[in-house]
């Protein structure tokens, strides 16, 4: 499934995270904690191609000549789960411009439903980065792809922590310009959508409803 596209994390930290992040025992409270730290360090994973420009800061002894990001990046959480990936990575980057998208998947189409929408009149940013736990039937990230793309972005990337299969195919052709990062690709969904083995709903888990 991976392709040159899909980068799906390997690193110790996020795979024992993920572990934890699955059970069914993590309270809603650790659950948004660990939600927040896998962000963080997909984030990070998926940010290490960003440019960056010279910078001389003043150190206690001597001018140093260092870096920084010299590009706009927006962050666009699909609503309501990705609310918690985007507050971390705000919390790593304080930088980065966020724009929400409410969509939610009707429970018999399995189709993506928009209704809201906050981004600016016109995209002034390098890269837009959505992010949402659930890479499911991929309804709802193409969809939000194809409103970002409306809107003007041109650099587009996707944050998720879970995907299926048919969730990554559905994305990767229908825009197979944008790179997917992920945590973990599991096995399908089931006859209700749902990512299997998964973790459940990852709305209702962080916010303790359902």
């Amino acid at each position: 499934m991976p392709s040159s596209h899909v980068f799906v994390s390997r690193h110790p930290l996020v795979q024992h995270k993920l572990a934890l992040l699955r059970s069914k025992w993590t309270e809603p409270k650790k659950f948004r904690e660990l939600v927040r730290e896998i962000a963080q360090l997909l984030f990070y994973e998926a940010t290490q191609d960003l440019a960056l420009a010279p910078l001389t800061v003043e150190t206690p002894l001597a001018n140093c000549e260092g870096f920084e990001v010299a590009e706009r990046i927006g962050i666009i959480p699909i609503l309501r789960a990705g609310l918690g990936m985007a507050e971390a990575i705000v919390d790593i980057l304080p930088t980065v411009h966020v724009w929400h998208l409410g969509l939610y998947r009707d429970h018999e189409t399995l189709q993506p439903v928009t209704y809201y929408n906050k981004l600016p009149s016109k995209p002034d940013i390098d890269l837009s980065i959505i992010v949402d736990p659930m890479l499911a039937t991929g309804g709802s990230a193409v969809a939000a792809v194809d409103i970002l793309k409306r809107w003007g972005a041109q650099r587009i990337k996707f944050l998720g922590l879970i995907a299926a299969p048919e969730g990554v195919r559905a994305l990767s052709e229908a825009h197979p310009d944008v790179a997917i990062h992920l945590a973990a690709i599991d096995s399908h969904l089931n006859e209700r959508g749902y990512i299997v083995p998964g973790l459940g709903d990852a709305g209702d888990r962080q916010f303790g409803t359902g």
